[in-house]
């Protein structure tokens, strides 16, 4: 499997988490999206144009959640927990993390750069904020539920966004914020990340 990824993807990141976690050995396709053509460069291997692009046997999966569920069932159900419900709850938070938080999204840009906290929330941004702060409060412990999964893979990335801006939770939603960004294979993946320019 190849794995197209490009820089400052936020999506990318989850996508290559998810491999990590679900134990896919895959090969990486680093695209640099600050350089001049790289539409162009993304089409090669994907239709859409977009990042991340997973390749497998002649078939391209260009959306990251489907990829997320190949990965799952790639891997015996790795990324989600066991119990229906969670499981459940742990698909429904992936998708509000995939369709959801335009607001922050738009008025925090992910970047690797030091930026100011931000002084002023729009009544939208306060809005979404105070609901990823309910979601990170229901962690059941370092992650989400029992052993870490798509869920911690997809909100990770949102707590390092948080934080740049000055963002930090307290009590049990502040607990998991700070796992998250202390977690080992995140760590790891924001690293290599760094150098898919």
């Amino acid at each position: 499997m190849q794995l197209v990824v490009g820089t400052l993807s936020t999506w990318s990141l989850r996508a290559f988490m998810c491999a990590q976690i679900a134990g896919i050995k895959l090969d990486l396709i680093p695209i640099n999206l600050e350089k001049q053509g790289y539409k162009a460069e993304v089409l090669k291997y994907s239709s859409t144009g977009l990042v991340p692009a997973l390749l497998v046997d002649g078939f391209v999966v260009h959306d990251s959640l489907a990829i997320a569920e190949y990965f799952n069932e790639c891997s015996d159900g790795a990324l989600y927990p066991k119990n229906q419900s969670e499981r459940a709850q742990a698909r429904s938070l992936c998708m509000e993390m995939h369709s959801g938080f335009m607001n922050l999204r738009s008025q925090c840009p992910f970047t690797f750069n030091q930026v100011a906290p931000l002084e002023h929330l729009t009544d939208a941004v306060k809005k979404e904020v105070e609901r990823v702060e309910a979601i990170f409060a229901q962690a059941k412990g370092p992650f989400m539920f029992d052993q870490a999964g798509a869920v911690d893979a997809f909100y990770a990335v949102l707590a390092f966004r948080l934080k740049a801006y000055g963002i930090s939770f307290s009590g049990q939603a502040g607990e998991y914020q700070q796992h998250l960004l202390k977690w080992s294979l995140f760590e790891k993946v924001m690293t290599l990340s760094r150098s898919w320019s």
